[in-house]
């Protein structure tokens, strides 16, 4: 594939903001999401308040123009002219997501739209989903729990039926709860504490377990970097330090038998993680999808969320996962909470063979990555 045109455009996003859009040759999208809930370490998402389609449009349609790419590798000569472009560490002058929005509609120009084959064409797995289903904290602007996202996580044979299983549980919740919203990732916002959600969703993953013969963990993203300030952890009963929040959250993970628990202390705490007693405790805020941050804090969690935009860089995303495989760490390719139609982490779970991929339930961008999911199975079969 050769570029020989590229366009930049405004598009707006799930949560109504302006993110990037890059057509390639004129028939091949790529788009990035942005996220609400963010690590300090994040690059910038766009050098400023304004989408920068001038720099595509004309500094990098000039730079890029002619250029010949084949394969994944080839990825690395253009981001070498974007870091020339810009250098700094923050990606101040580019943007994480212009480079994203790039690189995914050139990935799917080299692959003619089908890019986990194109990148992998012996992928033969799925990974499992984990849904959302209730929501809170940073990702809802009024009332709501402390968590960010209680999460559902099937393990049966097919992943349709486990993005089936997750669709009916968050309609039962509609249900059962009557619930005053939804977060920005699709989870319902109810207005039950911690505690008894834990409790409603055991409950409800046992009757659908027995129902459709299979195992259904339950997971939640604490996020807890957003709600600590001055040494403690501000609950909406209360507050915690950090010795009474590791025994909270291990006191959860027992309770309610969790699998997966994600950044359960803020995230400059390394050195907690390794006190959290999970199955799988997951960094995101505390790793940032950089690998030198992974291979520092690889001894204190075993599980690391991979988010594009979070690093400006499908090359180093690529890398962290190989690295990830390589040291037995689980990955979980994931969404953010301003999200686009572009489906373009459910081929890269595939593909990289990633242990799960986190979206919500229901909203446009999360049923274009599902619905993705479910054609590549297809395809697999």
């Amino acid at each position: 594939m050769r570029i020989r045109r590229l366009r930049a455009e405004a598009i707006i996003n799930s949560l109504g903001q302006h993110t990037i859009e890059v057509t390639v040759n004129r028939m091949f999208k790529g788009s990035a999401p942005l996220g609400i809930s963010k690590s300090a370490k994040e690059p910038k998402a766009f050098p400023s308040d304004t989408i920068p389609t001038g720099i595509v449009n004309r500094s990098l349609h000039k730079g890029l123009k002619g250029m010949k790419l084949e394969e994944f590798k080839d990825l690395e000569d253009i981001e070498k002219i974007f870091f020339e472009f810009d250098n700094t560490k923050q990606l101040t002058k580019l943007g994480s997501n212009v480079i994203i929005a790039l690189e995914s509609a050139l990935l799917k120009a080299m692959s003619n739209n089908n890019v986990w084959f194109f990148l992998n064409q012996s992928a033969d797995e799925l990974p499992l989903p984990l849904g959302c289903c209730i929501g809170g904290g940073k990702h809802f602007p009024g009332e709501s729990v402390d968590f960010q996202e209680y999460l559902l996580i099937p393990h049966g044979e097919k992943c349709s039926d486990n993005i089936l299983i997750n669709r009916l549980i968050h309609k039962k919740i509609e249900r059962d709860f009557n619930p005053h919203g939804r977060s920005y990732t699709g989870g319902w916002v109810c207005g039950v504490d911690n505690l008894n959600i834990l409790k409603y969703l055991t409950k409800a993953a046992e009757e659908f377990s027995k129902d459709y013969d299979l195992f259904i963990g339950l997971g939640i993203d604490i996020a807890a970097t957003h709600f600590f300030t001055g040494g403690n952890y501000f609950y909406r009963k209360g507050k915690l330090d950090r010795e009474r929040q590791i025994k909270y959250i291990n006191s959860l993970i027992s309770n309610f038998n969790l699998e997966y628990v994600e950044d359960p202390l803020e995230e400059n705490d390394r050195t907690g993680f390794g006190l959290i007693k999970g199955n799988l405790v997951c960094g995101d805020d505390v790793t940032c999808t950089n690998l030198e941050i992974l291979k520092e804090i690889a001894g204190k969690i075993n599980c690391v969320s991979i988010k594009p935009t979070q690093i400006g860089s499908l090359v180093k995303c690529k890398q962290l996962v190989d690295w990830a495989r390589e040291n037995g760490i689980d990955t979980v390719m994931s969404h953010r909470s301003g999200e686009t139609n572009d489906p373009l982490i459910a081929d890269l779970s595939v593909a990289w063979k990633t242990s799960f991929i986190k979206t919500g339930i229901v909203g446009e961008g999360n049923a274009a990555k599902l619905k993705r999911l479910k054609e590549i199975e297809a395809s697999i079969k």
